[in-house]
């Protein structure tokens, strides 16, 4: 069995070596992550378009059998 030898006192290799056999069991990776502010501007994200919200805007490409009459509309 090897003889305990406090950190301090190895060698920067053998610290190196330690550390290293460590970091293998970790389950996440020790380097920091920023995270980017939404106040600046980024081509990466997609643009808001709210063109997808309304798929059906003009009528004549619409079926409009699709919406029920009411009273109220045109018969």
């Amino acid at each position: 069995m090897a003889k305990f030898v406090p950190k301090d006192k190895l060698s920067k290799k053998a610290q190196k070596e330690l550390n290293r056999q460590r970091r293998v069991t970790w389950n996440f990776s020790p380097v920091t992550k920023a995270v980017d502010s939404k106040k600046i501007y980024s081509r990466k994200r997609k643009a808001r378009n709210g063109d997808d919200y309304f798929p059906g805007f003009f009528p004549g490409l619409m079926d409009l059998s699709e919406f029920p009459r009411t009273n109220g509309g045109i018969q």
